[in-house]
């Protein structure tokens, strides 16, 4: 369980409270699916809350690598954090549209790279503008921060790993894509995949853990329902995977409000796995 000091969530009203606060820094972590317009980049422009700049998933990522949006090095992560303003000693705020799609990965890659001073707005923009909280437009210029970085690899899987684990089956691995993507019986929404799923891992998708009303994560016990009721155990290691290393760390970030440290992101997800070359992969409900 999380106290207040430790819940990766805050609420409109707390950043409403603090928006003021030179210390605190707001990224807007917002993110679409290849081909999928308007980009989030000109949402962004055309609506942020005030202060916000925009934190882009797939350039604060390894610009050679052919999978999509992967970590990028440390020194990598540092430059382009720094050139949004943020330095080591800033609380940095994520939010995304209001879908629970990329908020958790920007908080997810801060804590990776030894910054634990962020949090997610609960809700997003969406709970930010249906509540009458006023927004910019336009792009914000800050002056440049100064960030360290330096990447705890416990926080990330790999291939290699993970094919490993389908021997051990030491670490549980959880997907988060929606339950006909994960069970195989629709097309894949990355090009050129197969579908189906890891072998041995449990399907929580993304979208059931938060309320598509309010935008507002659900209560603890409707999360804790949603990881027990597949057979997952919460005192045991678990590794959270998706479409590409995004919508996974929705399902990190509920883990970590119901009190479980230590879990894992498989970075490179069905976007790498799902390769026609790929490792094996299993298909239906479980």
């Amino acid at each position: 369980m999380t106290s207040s000091t430790d819940d990766p969530l805050v609420s409109t009203d707390w950043l409403a409270a603090h928006i003021d606060d030179p210390k605190v820094r707001i990224i807007d972590a917002s993110y679409k699916m290849p081909g999928v317009t308007p980009l989030p980049a000109d949402d962004y422009l055309a609506a942020h809350i005030p202060g916000a700049v925009f934190f882009n998933v797939n350039t604060i990522a390894a610009a050679n690598d052919p999978r999509p949006h992967m970590y990028p090095s440390a020194e990598q992560f540092a430059r382009d954090v720094s050139a949004l303003g943020i330095s080591s000693g800033d609380t940095v705020v994520a939010y995304d549209s209001g879908g629970w799609v990329a908020a958790p990965r920007a908080w997810w890659m801060f804590l990776s790279f030894g910054h634990p001073n962020v949090k997610v707005l609960d809700g997003g923009l969406q709970k930010w503008c249906a509540e009458g909280r006023p927004t910019h437009s336009g792009k914000v210029t800050p002056k440049p921060g100064k960030f360290q970085a330096r990447l705890d690899p416990s926080y990330v899987r790999s291939k290699e790993q993970l094919v490993g684990n389908l021997e051990t089956r030491n670490e549980q691995l959880v997907d988060a894509r929606p339950r006909p993507r994960f069970e195989g019986t629709v097309a894949e929404a990355w090009p050129g995949r197969r579908s189906g799923h890891i072998p041995g891992s449990r399907n929580v998708p993304y979208a059931e853990l938060f309320d598509p009303k309010t935008g507002a994560m659900k209560p603890l016990d409707d999360l804790r329902k949603a990881f027990t009721g597949t057979g997952l155990d919460l005192t045991k290691p678990i590794v959270t995977t998706c479409g590409s290393g995004v919508s996974a760390l929705v399902l990190t970030l509920a883990l970590y409000r119901l009190g479980v440290r230590g879990s894992a992101l498989y970075d490179g997800s069905w976007a790498e796995w799902g390769l026609p070359d790929g490792p094996p992969i299993a298909t239906g409900a479980a």
